[in-house]
């Protein structure tokens, strides 16, 4: 093969890679927003619901806000019954075809106190719903809820495609590569690695390196284990956000296959051992309900 039949050879492959990364990030996108409005629509049923249930059908139901890509709150300026949510909140969600495993919190708007809570799976356990039953304080409260990466899982259709267009995509690589080697045609490579190619965090006086396993905080630089690398990323794309025990199990043990709940504590204890130097950052405990990273402003 000469150099021009190469270079069209690369020159095809790449075009064929982007048009799929494209439309697989168009489709992503479309489907997010779809999302968004089926969860908004939920939500805005759901505080209907809950005031109707408590005699009040004039009260203006609060726009949703979508927090971040799968958190989403309303705000209830008056009062009603927490007993009823898992049941008009699960049923909203099913009439738009909502099926992503979620967290409730039910926070003071005032303070952003969690107040009560529970989990998508509560809702087929013997216990029930956490936090049943209990009394609630009267006044403004917002309701939120948290998905559990709704987007994640492609369709079986969709990963046949990808799987065949990266099939397709490799073997024309794999045949521009040997079809070069074998006719000795020098391939144009950088011998230098782009630079911020690393993931790298920083919340408060902290830097992190989840490649490298490892931080620097006020300067002075820890090493990290494989699960405190996980922990601490799962708490540093969550900033200020209540992390659930079982969410918080599921997204850093699961990979174990055996989950012990003590596990999450015990790594706890190790970060907050870790980013004790930092003073703007914390570790925050919710009893019974599970822990959220404090990234506090810097004074001065």
């Amino acid at each position: 093969m000469s150099k021009p039949g190469i270079g069209i050879g690369l020159l095809l492959v790449g075009l064929l890679f982007t048009q799929f990364v494209q439309s697989v990030s168009t489709k992503k996108e479309a489907e997010g927003d779809a999302f968004a409005q089926h969860v908004n629509l939920a939500l805005r049923r759901t505080a209907h619901t809950l005031l109707r249930g408590q005699g009040d059908s004039t009260s203006r139901i609060a726009p949703v806000q979508q927090l971040s890509a799968n958190t989403f709150a309303i705000r209830l300026e008056k009062s009603f019954a927490y007993d009823q949510i898992p049941v008009v909140l699960q049923e909203s969600l099913q009439g738009h075809k909502i099926d992503t495993p979620y967290t409730v919190a039910v926070l003071d708007c005032d303070k952003g106190v969690v107040q009560l809570g529970y989990s998508y799976f509560d809702l087929n356990t013997p216990e029930g719903v956490a936090c049943n039953g209990r009394v609630q304080r009267e006044g403004c409260h917002t309701l939120q809820v948290t998905f559990e990466s709704p987007l994640a899982a492609a369709s079986s259709g969709d990963l046949w495609w990808a799987g065949a267009l990266g099939f397709l995509l490799a073997g024309l690589g794999g045949l521009v590569w040997y079809r070069a080697a074998a006719l000795k045609v020098p391939l144009e490579v950088s011998a230098e690695e782009p630079e911020g190619e690393k993931e790298r965090l920083q919340f408060g006086q902290t830097l992190f390196f989840p490649a490298d396993q490892s931080i620097t905080v006020a300067g002075q630089s820890q090493s990290l284990t494989y699960r405190e690398t996980k922990l601490l990323r799962l708490f540093a794309i969550h900033p200020n956000q209540l992390l659930e025990r079982d969410f918080i199990l599921k997204a850093v043990w699961e990979d174990e296959g055996i989950i012990v709940g003590r596990s999450v504590d015990v790594f706890v204890s190790r970060l907050r051992k870790l980013l004790q130097n930092d003073p703007t950052l914390r570790i925050a405990s919710v009893h019974g309900v599970g822990y959220r990273l404090e990234v506090r402003p810097q004074i001065g």
